[in-house]
């Protein structure tokens, strides 16, 4: 498939995620074989663009892959010009956020609150395509909630404005992130057009992939949660893919060398004192994600890290918690 003028072969997409999907985020899921990864939502709020999250989320420098940008509003006009900004900005695609479930995105009626209004879809669609020169590619839901899936007719609003791409989590905007996502209607879209349709919700093991892949039909994946502490994800679903072999989970030094990296990539770009706090979410992630969360030492350890204000004493503590550990404790999932 093809994204512009990106070639992908089944690709691994990483979700955008706000206050997740920063740069050493992203830096680190490339590494570990992610296709494409998509950034946090930049607003199309102009007044806002000046503030340090956005600056921070503008920012490309040093980036390891393509350089794929969210925006978020509900302004034809504005989100045009948003796409237009952050393409003067280094973006190499453009992704419209008509997805996000969070009450204070859609409580200004943008994200996944979008859906209910189809003639605004084209709207905002047509003008952000006619805007740039980049693909733009688009992330959505399967409706505003049980009674109204609409996926399939945005799917094809979407194909008929020039958008390169679908990503359809299987959830409506009502389900938040709750119950089964449901495969059947990112099926049902994928069979409605004919550009690439990415499926997204609910795939946290590569047996997971291979399932949603062949009930979907889908061009590809989107990993969101199920990378948060698990980055590797992608080496293991992509290793299977290919060899019908599970991967050997990483190793405890492993797993410490690359939160390390993680926490010091942190601490740099958003410095000392915002790169702790920030870091402190995604060691929890990191130590549920291979750890016993319940046992009373690491949840002494969780409690006494996130207290820790120094970069230095963080990734100090980081390396001894790690030197007393076995290997981690989960195999992987079926």
């Amino acid at each position: 498939m093809y994204i512009g003028p990106y070639h992908f072969d089944a690709p691994l997409m990483l979700a955008p995620m706000a206050g997740i999907t920063d740069q050493p985020f992203r830096n680190l899921c490339y590494e570990l074989n992610a296709d494409l990864c998509v950034s946090e939502m930049v607003t199309s709020e102009k007044r806002l663009w000046n503030s340090r999250k956005t600056r921070l989320r503008l920012k490309h420098e040093h980036e390891k892959g393509i350089r794929s940008v969210q925006i978020a509003g509900t302004d034809p006009l504005k989100l045009a010009t948003a796409a237009q900004f952050n393409v003067e900005h280094g973006a190499q695609i453009i992704d419209i956020n008509m997805g996000c479930p969070a009450k204070k995105v859609c409580n200004v009626m943008a994200g996944s609150a979008l859906l209910k209004n189809e003639v605004l879809v084209g709207d905002i669609l047509h003008a952000v395509v006619q805007s740039v020169d980049v693909p733009v590619t688009l992330k959505i839901r399967t409706g505003w909630d049980q009674q109204n899936r609409n996926a399939v007719n945005i799917a094809r609003i979407a194909e008929q404005s020039g958008i390169q791409c679908l990503s359809v989590h299987g959830r409506t905007r009502a389900d938040a992130y709750k119950g089964m996502a449901e495969y059947d209607t990112i099926a049902a879209v994928k069979n409605s057009v004919k550009i690439p349709v990415i499926a997204n919700g609910d795939i946290n093991t590569p047996k997971k992939a291979r399932q949603v892949l062949k009930l979907t039909q889908a061009d590809g994946l989107m990993i969101g949660r199920a990378a948060l502490g698990n980055p590797w994800i992608f080496q293991q679903i992509k290793f299977y893919l290919t060899t019908n072999r599970l991967l050997a989970q990483p190793e405890n030094a492993e797993v410490s060398r690359l939160l390390s990296t993680h926490l010091q990539n942190l601490h740099l770009f958003y410095g000392e004192t915002a790169g702790v706090r920030i870091a402190r979410k995604h060691i929890g992630w990191y130590i549920k994600a291979w750890y016993n969360i319940q046992a009373t030492e690491t949840r002494s350890f969780i409690n006494h890290i996130n207290r820790v204000d120094d970069a230095g004493k963080q990734l100090e503590l980081i390396a001894q918690f790690f030197n007393t550990q076995q290997s981690p404790q989960t195999t992987q999932a079926a």
